[in-house]
């Protein structure tokens, strides 16, 4: 097969800008070029031209304009993905090269698990912003290092770290086995209860309930948030009916409905078995229980953990943080009235 003329070569390299790319990824996320238009501050017919430049380019039909939408053609598709890779890799440059500079990373993304205290979480933030105030910069200012939090579910935690779409995990399963570069350490244990709503049928079982009769109601369960890794099923059963939600928060607000039965963490629980509102059933099934751990990308020597990465790990190695992060969590908020 023969080579392609450089000057093609060239032309094509040339289209394809961080600009265009992200062009390309606000146009598939609006699903419209005059929605895409207002986000990018352009015009659309200006978008319009300039997507038409970069098929020409490209020699490929990137919209199908048979639709009265912005949909994307199989190239279309194939080249959004990947200008969405191009562009994390390009950020993931820059911040490199200013960690270089500085020794501060310009944006630090931590990924949580739902069971993790967020008020332990914001206040671990709060003593981060007061530790970069008053340290000098490499321009004299300040390290300005920007957070990014995202909440995560199940394998989906440890996924943001093993993609590099986050710095840190906290929260993540204990798995045997883990890409290369990835560095695991123990956050602790929890204890997960079965608990249902004062008015739920279960809540007046008097005897340990067998499987059998569980699978008569419905199983309420958090949907793993992983993309790539194997997602995580757990405690259902076969034939149950199954409501499934986003995170855990809202599955603790399910059960306090009475919408449905499930586990859920100890320390979240405890004010709610406290003040009655919802109620732990005892089970045949032995007791469950899950380890929690946090993980990062450890760096070459070129190129060594930036400051911001290594102030988080270092809060993370106390015993008492640890264990505030899995069990210190926030009051409840007041009773609902039931609904009439």
């Amino acid at each position: 097969m023969d080579a392609l003329p450089l000057r093609n070569v060239t032309t094509r390299r040339n289209a394809l800008t961080p600009e265009a790319l992200a062009m390309m990824d606000a146009i598939a996320r609006s699903g419209s070029f005059a929605a895409a238009a207002r986000e990018l501050g352009r015009v659309p017919s200006a978008l319009t031209y300039s997507v038409r430049q970069l098929e020409e380019a490209l020699d490929v039909l990137l919209f199908d304009r048979r639709s009265g939408q912005a949909k994307l053609t199989a190239a279309g598709e194939d080249l959004v993905a990947e200008g969405r890779r191009l562009l994390s890799e390009i950020d993931a440059v820059a911040n490199r090269v200013r960690r270089v500079a500085t020794g501060w990373e310009s944006e630090l993304t931590i990924a949580a698990d739902g069971v993790i205290s967020h008020v332990t979480l914001f206040e671990l933030v709060e003593a981060f912003y007061a530790a970069l105030q008053g340290l000098p910069g490499a321009d004299g200012a300040g390290p300005v290092t920007r957070l990014r939090l995202r909440t995560e579910v199940l394998a989906g935690t440890l996924e943001a770290v093993v993609s590099g779409q986050a710095d840190l995990a906290i929260g993540t399963s204990s798995r045997s086995s883990l890409p290369p570069g990835i560095q695991v350490e123990s956050l602790g244990e929890i204890e997960f209860l079965f608990v249902v709503a004062p008015h739920h049928p279960l809540a007046r079982q008097t005897v340990p309930i067998d499987d059998a009769e569980l699978v008569r109601h419905r199983a309420i369960a958090v949907a793993d948030s992983a993309q790539r890794l194997s997602p995580v099923t757990v405690n259902l059963l076969p034939g149950q009916d199954v409501l499934t939600v986003a995170s855990l928060a809202v599955k603790l607000d399910a059960q306090l409905r009475g919408l449905g039965c499930g586990f859920l963490p100890e320390p979240i629980v405890r004010p709610y078995l406290e003040t009655g509102r919802l109620v732990q059933c005892r089970l045949q099934r032995p007791a469950q229980s899950a380890k929690f751990a946090y993980a990062w990308r450890a760096t070459s020597r070129r190129a060594p953990s930036g400051l911001a990465l290594r102030w988080w790990l270092e809060q993370l190695r106390e015993p008492r943080t640890r264990r505030a992060l899995l069990e210190r969590h926030g009051a409840p908020p007041a009773a609902r009235r039931p609904a009439r």
